[in-house]
């Protein structure tokens, strides 16, 4: 193993930085593994996951934020975690729901707009994704070139 983070370990019990130092959540895997009584909070599983997310294992990621979601179902930034994990690893159907979701919750979230139209692209559907496009760009203070 070379000393850049390994995407491909998603319990980062062996990563290590590109520096070649350990990586810091090593430790805290390290530590739980001699804790049985330890029970995993929302906020912990939202950590492991954005540390999955961040390693590339969209899946596994997206796995653990739909359980934390059912805990914490008004939380707009792992919903949209959620909606990112899930785009990446192609259950756009999942993303779209996700996003539109969020879209009403949270009108002017304009990355959620700016998602939800990539997504709809990415189904091959242009003409329904250019009005979310349009949205994110004057959300975003730009000119939208849809």
């Amino acid at each position: 193993m070379n000393n850049e983070l390994s995407v491909h370990d998603s319990t980062m019990f062996n990563a290590y930085q590109p520096n070649g130092e350990v990586a810091a959540d090593r430790w805290v895997t390290a530590m739980r593994l001699f804790d049985a009584g330890h029970v995993e909070t929302p906020a912990e599983k939202w950590e492991r996951a954005r540390l999955l997310f961040e390693s590339r294992d969209y899946v596994k990621a997206a796995e653990l934020l739909a359980a934390v979601a059912g805990e914490v179902p008004f939380q707009t930034d792992l919903h949209l975690l959620l909606a990112r994990a899930y785009y990446h690893s192609a259950q756009l159907g999942k993303a779209e729901a996700r996003l539109r979701v969020i879209v009403d919750r949270a009108p002017v979230e304009h990355y959620a707009h700016l998602l939800l139209g990539r997504t709809l692209e990415r189904q091959g559907r242009p003409d329904e994704a250019a009005p979310w496009l349009r949205l994110a760009a004057a959300f975003g203070g730009e000119l939208a070139e849809v």
